[in-house]
C-alpha cells in the first residue's frame, strides 16, 4: 500500500516534501531502488533541520465520541447522594484513598502510571469534537493536524504519514456501520482536518482521503503491465538482495530503501503481522457482543474493536507517526429508552476502555516506549451530575474526564478535585486549551518553534497562548 508516482517533487515548508513524492518511482531501474536513497537522504537533511524543535516522541489520543460521564469513570463520588453518584460502584487503585468507577479494575491497578485530572472541563455541553481533540484553538482544527502541519505530513525516513485517524473499520473493514450521528459527528471531524490544507488532513486507514489514495499503486500500464508484475519484480529483487547479501553493504540510505521497497508503511497497518498472543492480549472482543450493542439506539456506532485500534496505534507510532487519533463511539449515555436504563452502557464500553488502555501502556513499557508515547483519554464533554428521569445524565461542559499516561510527563497523581457532586472544578480549572499546550510542549521544543521561520504567526500564537497543565511537568 504505497504510492508509485510519476509526479516530479516539489518542496513545501521548511524544505519538506509533500505527499506525493514521500514514495516516488523516478525513471530509473528497479533494480536501482526507484531513486529512494537520494529521496531518502534529502528526508534526513530535512529532519536535521527539524531536530531542534521536534522531540522523538508521538501522542495516541483516545477520544470517547459521545460525551463519557466523569463519575462512572475516574470520579465516582460514592458519599455522594444516590441521584449523583456513580452507579458502576467503585474500586480502589494503587494511589492511596483514589478510586475509579467499578468498571476500571485494570486502570486502577497500574493508576501510578496515570494522571487523571479531575478539573479539565471542555466548556461546551455538545458534541464540538474540536473542543478536546483540537484542543479548543482558534484554528479549529484537531491537535494532529497542527502537529503534521509543524513536523511535516509524513515520517523523513519511514515515510508514515503524521497524522492518522484510527476508527473501528480501520481495523475491520465489515464494521461499517449506519449512518447517525456519531457518523455525522466523526465526518466533521474529519472535514475539520483538512482547515490547514489537505495535505496536514488525518490519514483514514479505512478508507477515503488524499493520502490513502496515495498510498496505493497508482502507475499506467505502459509502464507496468499489471500491479502482479510489478509484485513479482519485488519479489525477485527481494530474493536477489538478500542471497548475495548486497544491502549489508550498503549505504544507510540504501538500506532504508530496500525496506521501504520491500516491506512498506503498509505493514504497520496490518495487526496480522503481530504476535498472535500480543493480539489476543489486546482484544476485546471479551467484553461485549456487537450483535446485541447495535440493537441499542445511541450506541450504533459501538465496536468491540478498540483493542485491536490500540495495537494499531502502537504499531503506527514504532513506525514514526507522531499523532495517531483514535475514535471510540457510544459514550452519549441518556438512557432514554433506546438503550437500558442506568447508563447501562457503562457496563460494556468501561470494561473495554479499561482492558484495551491496560493493555497497550503495558505492551508500551515492556517494548521501553512509555516515555515516548503520551496516551490522552478524553472526550468531548462530560455528563450532568445528577441522573435525569431516564436513569443516565444529559450533556454537561463543566467537568470532563481526562486521562493521561507516559510521555515522559509526571504520573502517578490525581491533578485537582471537583465539587461534591462531581459537577465542576473544585481548584483551578483546566480546558482543552491546557491540554493542547501539554500535548504541544510534548511533542515540541516550543521556544524553538517561536523563532522558527516560515512557520505561520498564527500557529506560533496559538502554541504559545496558553500554558500546559502545570502538575504534569
Amino acid at each position: 500500500m504505497f504510492s508509485l508516482l510519476e509526479s516530479q517533487p516539489t518542496s513545501g515548508a521548511h524544505g519538506r516534501l509533500q505527499r506525493r513524492e514521500f514514495l516516488r518511482i523516478g525513471s530509473l531501474a528497479l533494480g536501482s531502488a526507484f531513486a529512494l536513497p537520494n529521496l531518502l537522504a534529502s528526508r534526513a537533511a530535512a529532519a536535521d533541520e527539524l531536530a531542534p524543535m521536534v522531540r522523538d516522541k508521538s501522542v495516541v489520543f483516545l477520544f470517547l465520541q459521545g460525551g463519557p460521564s466523569q463519575l462512572e469513570t475516574f470520579d465516582p463520588k460514592m458519599a455522594a447522594p444516590r441521584e449523583y453518584r456513580t452507579i458502576t460502584g467503585e474500586v480502589r487503585t494503587k494511589l492511596p484513598g483514589v478510586t475509579f468507577g467499578g468498571t476500571f479494575p485494570q486502570m486502577a491497578s497500574i493508576a501510578d502510571k496515570l494522571a487523571v485530572v479531575r478539573s479539565f472541563a471542555s466548556g461546551n455541553g455538545d458534541h464540538q469534537n474540536y473542543l478536546s481533540v483540537a484542543g479548543g484553538n482558534s484554528l479549529k482544527v484537531p491537535m494532529g493536524t497542527l502537529y503534521s502541519r509543524i513536523a511535516g505530513t509524513n515520517h523523513p525516513v519511514t515515510g508514515m504519514p503524521s497524522n492518522v485517524l484510527v476508527a473501528p473499520e480501520a481495523v475491520d473493514a465489515e464494521s461499517r456501520l449506519g449512518a447517525n450521528f456519531e457518523t455525522d459527528s466523526l465526518n466533521k471531524l474529519i472535514a475539520s482536518s483538512q482547515n490547514l490544507g489537505a495535505s496536514c488532513a488525518y490519514f483514514d486507514p479505512s478508507g477515503g482521503g488524499e493520502l490513502r489514495r496515495n498510498l496505493e499503486l497508482q502507475l499506467p500500464r505502459s509502464r507496468f503491465d499489471d500491479r502482479r508484475s510489478l509484485l513479482r519484480q519485488l519479489d525477485t529483487f527481494r530474493r536477489s538482495v538478500e542471497s548475495t547479501r548486497a544491502i549489508e553493504n550498503a549505504s544507510v540510505f540504501e538500506q532504508q530503501a530496500y525496506d521501504v521497497i520491500v516491506n512498506g508503511i503498509s505493514q504497520a497497518f496490518d495487526i496480522s503481522r503481530e504476535d498472535p498472543r500480543v493480539v489476543q492480549r489486546y482484544d476485546t472482543a471479551r467484553c461485549f457482543d456487537n450483535a446485541d450493542v447495535q440493537k441499542w439506539g445511541d450506541m450504533r456506532r459501538s465496536t468491540n474493536l478498540l483493542g485491536k485500534q490500540m495495537l494499531m496505534a502502537r504499531r503506527l507510532c514504532e513506525a514514526g507517526c507522531g499523532f495517531v487519533t483514535v475514535v471510540d463511539a457510544g459514550w452519549d449515555m441518556h438512557s432514554n429508552g433506546n438503550s437500558p436504563k442506568h447508563l447501562g452502557g457503562m457496563y460494556w464500553l468501561g470494561p473495554q476502555v479499561d482492558h484495551a488502555v491496560t493493555a497497550f501502556l503495558e505492551d508500551v513499557e515492556a517494548r521501553g516506549l512509555s516515555d515516548k508515547i503520551l496516551l490522552v483519554v478524553s472526550g468531548e464533554m462530560g455528563r450532568t451530575p445528577n441522573i435525569n428521569r431516564d436513569g443516565g445524565r444529559d450533556h454537561w461542559g463543566e467537568l470532563t474526564p481526562l486521562v493521561l499516561a507516559g510521555g515522559g510527563l509526571k504520573m502517578g497523581q490525581v491533578i485537582g478535585r471537583s465539587d461534591d457532586r462531581g459537577g465542576r472544578p473544585a481548584t483551578d480549572r483546566y480546558t482543552p486549551s491546557n491540554l493542547m499546550a501539554t500535548v504541544m510542549h510534548t511533542l515540541f521544543d516550543i521556544n524553538q518553534l517561536r523563532v522558527a521561520q516560515n512557520l505561520p504567526k498564527n500557529i506560533v500564537d496559538t502554541l504559545g497562548a496558553v500554558s500546559p497543565i502545570r502538575e504534569l511537568f
